[in-house]
Order: structure tokens, then C-alpha cells, then sequence
């Protein structure tokens, strides 16, 4: 049994040689991102989606979920927060490793996609895993703890940052922000502005995304 609640679209195919586990924003639900299933998959058709739910309630939004507490947001504790990053970093990695093993997909042919707060996880998640998965794509987010990076890094893998340059939640200045330290650190990034777009995931950045997993799911085979 998975330790976290998801939702599941199966590949059109049926052959399931990928997965793309869909990591949601501060406040959401699995089910938030999940609908994203249906534009990808006609283009991706041997692909599982997989949309988990954060393991907590929300405390600023009771009907979704978050990965950990904000501070400057909720009135947490630092302290607090720090330690729940900790817990939801491994409950999250099990959840990925439980995941592959039900689909029968391998590291390689494995993309998390996140939104947000999703994207600050998959970030923080994905260069520590031991195994390389075939990479990131990462809506209007930013890099946790970058300082961190250089000692804990253990896999390089391709990551693609899509930000709109008018978002007032998450500053469109973290977007070069979390490019260039994961550059100086010997990742391969691409970024896109999603430009006039607010804290939200457009057709264009959508669409950038595709062609990224594409190319990245190809050349792992």
C-alpha cells in the first residue's frame, strides 16, 4: 500500500514504458494536476500519470494539502517547518520507488513534474536520489536550501524551469535564481518564460513541457 493517496490515468497504450508522477502546489490536491493527464497523454501514450496528495492538510486551505508548512504564510515555526521538510523528503522518495515497482518503470523512464511548492520538492528531491531519473520539469517555483546542493548532490539529471513572468506568489526572479546555481553545479537546465502569465501553468509552458519529457523519455530508451 502506498504511503500516499493518489490518483492514477493509465497509459493509452497500455504498455506503461513510462511514468510522469505529478507533484502539486501549497493548498491543492493530486487532483489539480492530474487533469494534465489528459492533454499529455494523447501525445505520450505509453505514459502513466501519477498525482499524489501532500500527506498534510493544508492550514491555510483545510480542503487541499501541503508538503510542509510556510512560515512567512501559515505562522509556523522555521523549526517546525524544517523538521516536516525532513519527514515529507522521505515519504515522498518512497512514494516514487513504490510507484515504479507497481508500474514496472525504471528510474530512467521516470519524470517528476512539479507545480509550485510540487516544484520546490521534485527540485530538492531528484538531485539526491541515488539513480538519476530522466528528469524535472518545474512550474513557478524556486530551489530549497541551494547552498546545500554541492555537498548533497548525488544525481545529475536534465531539468527543465518554466516560470510566468508576471507571478505574484512565487518571484519571477526565482527562476534564474534556481537555474544558475543548478548550472554551477553541473546540471544540464532549460528554462522558459511564460510571458503575461501569472501563478499558472500556460498552454506554451504546457506545451515546452511535452517536448521536453518527450525528448528526455526518447533518448533514455
Amino acid at each position: 500500500m502506498s504511503v500516499l493517496e493518489f490518483g492514477r490515468k493509465a497509459s493509452i497504450s497500455g504498455k506503461n514504458s513510462s511514468l510522469v508522477i505529478l507533484i502539486h502546489g501549497y493548498g491543492a490536491d493530486g487532483k489539480d494536476l492530474l487533469g494534465l493527464a489528459d492533454s499529455l497523454g494523447a501525445h505520450m501514450p505509453d505514459t502513466v500519470f501519477i498525482a499524489p496528495d501532500a500527506p498534510h492538510k493544508c492550514q491555510m486551505n483545510p480542503m487541499g494539502f501541503e508538503w510542509f508548512p510556510i512560515p512567512w504564510i501559515d505562522g509556523s515555526s522555521e523549526v517546525d517547518a524544517q523538521v516536516v521538510i525532513e519527514q515529507v523528503l522521505k515519504t515522498t522518495n518512497i512514494f516514487i520507488d513504490d510507484m515504479m515497482v507497481a508500474e514496472g518503470v525504471g528510474p530512467k523512464n521516470t519524470i517528476l513534474l512539479g507545480f509550485s511548492q510540487g516544484t520546490m520538492l521534485s527540485l530538492h528531491i531528484a538531485p539526491r536520489r541515488n539513480e538519476p531519473l530522466a528528469g524535472v520539469v518545474g512550474f513557478s517555483g524556486r530551489l530549497l536550501e541551494p547552498e546545500s546542493l554541492i555537498d548533497e548532490v548525488k544525481s545529475r539529471l536534465p531539468i527543465l524551469l518554466i516560470h510566468g513572468d508576471k507571478d505574484d506568489v512565487v518571484p519571477f526572479g526565482s527562476l534564474a535564481d534556481a537555474a544558475n546555481n543548478l548550472t554551477a553545479n553541473g546540471f544540464t537546465v532549460y528554462t522558459h518564460v511564460a510571458e503575461g502569465v501569472g501563478h499558472g501553468i500556460s498552454p506554451d509552458g504546457l506545451g515546452t513541457a511535452l517536448q521536453f519529457m518527450e525528448n528526455m523519455l526518447t533518448s533514455k530508451r
